[in-house]
């Protein structure tokens, strides 16, 4: 999820009841609800750095007790009666936890189980920004603030907000379990119909950031995938898909397969569609395209990784990079 997210995430928890335990507790949740991030630095290393480390061993469930040391440490530093530094880092170590959950439910997918396994895993019920759920964090902001006006007018005792943080949480997670019955409703419309005359080899549905009905979805049969809009409050019509057809595996494609970039690129996509164009030139290059097709297409792309391959079928370029890519 987004780093607003992640951050008004640790200050509810803070205010459901963990600022009871540990001074500081709305910093200490909001910098641990974020310390899982601290593999952006991989972007300075250009976007394949970025794609290999980022959601890596910051995101994995093994390292998050260690993780959680370093707000606890910069709580502890700040108190100068120092607090029991095992409690700064319970309190912190959920934080983390709700790090990593969010995480899991949205699109991109996180590899939470390593070393065990490095297999990316998703719900794909979320978009990793969701309007809807910056909604439902922000009332829980303001919401207390408000309340607080009302009773100063009128002369009542203020609350601490606690109750309201309480109420935001549920809605959170109600609002969570009704995208997830939402998705199987999509995946399930899109499982259940006949293209070109076969059932499909694999289906997705994937959420988009403002309407929760609207789905991303996306079939894969024997020669093709096909990217339809559905929308849950209307039927869904297995006819109006765009298709891409799959280019056939060849020389070209299994020299780009060969590089780190695709390699990188191939372990973190599980919706490929290839392109190879040939080119003009004295040298015939062979422009190989690979597309993750849950953010994007050929026309609109999102993540690609491009190599040239010469005629010997030596590897002249290969990178991966976001939106469209210009040959060298």
């Amino acid at each position: 999820m987004d780093n607003l997210t992640h951050t008004l995430t640790g200050v509810m928890l803070s205010r459901a009841g963990l600022n009871r335990m540990v001074p500081r507790a709305t910093l200490l949740l909001a910098l641990a609800a974020n310390a899982p991030d601290l593999d952006v630095v991989s972007w300075l290393g250009g976007p394949l750095a970025y794609l290999r480390y980022h959601r890596w061993w910051t995101h994995a469930w093994v390292l998050a007790p260690m993780l959680a040391i370093l707000p606890a440490v910069l709580v502890w530093l700040m108190e100068r009666r120092r607090p029991v530094f095992f409690r700064l880092w319970l309190v912190s170590l959920a934080g983390v936890a709700s790090h990593l959950l969010l995480d899991w439910t949205n699109v991109y997918g996180i590899r939470m189980l390593l070393p065990f396994s490095s297999d990316w895993l998703r719900l794909d019920i979320v978009n990793v920004v969701d309007l809807w759920i910056w909604a439902i964090l922000l009332l829980g902001i303001a919401a207390p603030f408000l309340s607080r006006l009302v009773s100063s007018e009128i002369g009542a005792r203020t609350s601490p907000g606690r109750g309201w943080a309480w109420f935001v949480l549920v809605l959170f997670a109600g609002f969570e379990y009704g995208r997830f019955l939402a998705h199987q409703r999509a995946v399930a419309a899109l499982d259940s119909r006949v293209y070109a005359g076969a059932p499909p080899l694999r289906v997705a549905a994937f959420p988009g950031p403002a309407n929760p009905f609207q789905w991303r979805g996306l079939v894969e049969t024997d020669s093709s995938f096909l990217l339809f809009d559905v929308n849950l409050l209307s039927d869904f019509d297995p006819t109006r898909g765009v298709s891409f057809y799959k280019a056939e595996p060849g020389p070209a494609v299994a020299a780009a397969q060969d590089t780190e970039p695709f390699r990188v690129f191939l372990n973190f996509s599980p919706f490929t569609l290839w392109r190879t164009t040939t080119g003009g030139g004295q040298e015939e290059l062979t422009l190989v395209r690979a597309f993750d097709l849950r953010f994007g297409d050929p026309a609109e792309p999102g993540f690609v990784a491009s190599a040239e391959i010469g005629p010997d079928l030596r590897v002249r370029d290969a990178r991966f990079g976001f939106g469209k890519i210009s040959p060298r």
